[in-house]
């Protein structure tokens, strides 16, 4: 029955989307606000997809730690889940992407016009100065920036491997950075397959890091926090 419900989830999660997408492409013509109500909308158009077909519960925790405003989020980076499933509880989300995301067709074009932040990973010190110049002009409007800080997915267990991005960021933009912690590997495409396991998905929000730290010291707190929560998330899971 998993294996059935999870087609179906399948079929109606790419069939909505290109709706969305096409269907509603005519507003990549005009401001940003619009297609990013429109990608709030998909994201609890999904999330309440998960729910009833595939018995999927999403729940947030700790948005008090989320300040108002501008905020910088470092999040653990799981499925893609991670980033649709966000447009649901943040606002005005601004995500760093890889640059292989934006030649998909109409998600490309979606992402660029709502003023996503893209990097060439393999630009090295000139992709970090341009991450940050992006960021800044941003940050001018009041979004929620959110960097994955291992730059890639991994699976929940696996060790991090936590990239510099987020240190210049944090650097640049003297802002306290929020560790956001999340468990979707264990529900969403289980085991890179296409079944959805059901039970709850959890987004849980760390109390934000404070600016003016050194950056080894920045760095550790931040993957003790972001590493700490996700295991235990996991633990309660299973």
């Amino acid at each position: 029955m998993t294996v059935f419900r999870s087609l179906v989830f399948l079929v109606v999660f790419y069939l909505v989307s290109a709706v969305l997408a096409i269907g509603l492409s005519p507003l990549l013509l005009g401001p940003r606000k619009p297609l990013m109500a429109v990608m709030n909308l998909w994201g609890k158009l999904v999330t309440g997809m998960l729910r009833v077909i595939c018995g999927v519960k999403v729940e947030v925790r700790g948005l008090e730690h989320l300040p108002p405003g501008a905020a910088l989020i470092a999040t653990k980076h799981q499925r893609m889940f991670d980033i649709f499933g966000a447009f649901a509880f943040l606002p005005d989300a601004c995500f760093v992407l890889k640059k292989e995301l934006v030649n998909i067709p109409f998600f490309g074009w979606w992402a660029l016009r709502s003023k996503m932040i893209v990097v060439d990973r393999e630009g090295h010190s000139a992709a970090l100065r341009k991450l940050v110049a992006d960021a800044q002009d941003r940050m001018k409007e009041d979004r929620q920036l959110a960097i994955f800080p291992e730059g890639t997915r991994k699976e929940p267990g696996e060790a991090g491997d936590y990239k510099p991005g987020i240190a210049a960021l944090y650097r640049e933009l003297e802002l306290p950075v929020t560790p956001l912690a999340l468990n979707t590997g264990l529900h969403w495409n289980v085991a890179h397959g296409f079944v959805m396991r059901p039970g709850t998905i959890v987004f849980e929000f760390q109390p934000p890091i404070p600016p003016g730290l050194k950056r080894a010291e920045f760095m550790r707190q931040l993957e003790s926090s972001i590493e700490t929560a996700c295991a235990r998330l996991v633990a309660e899971d299973r």
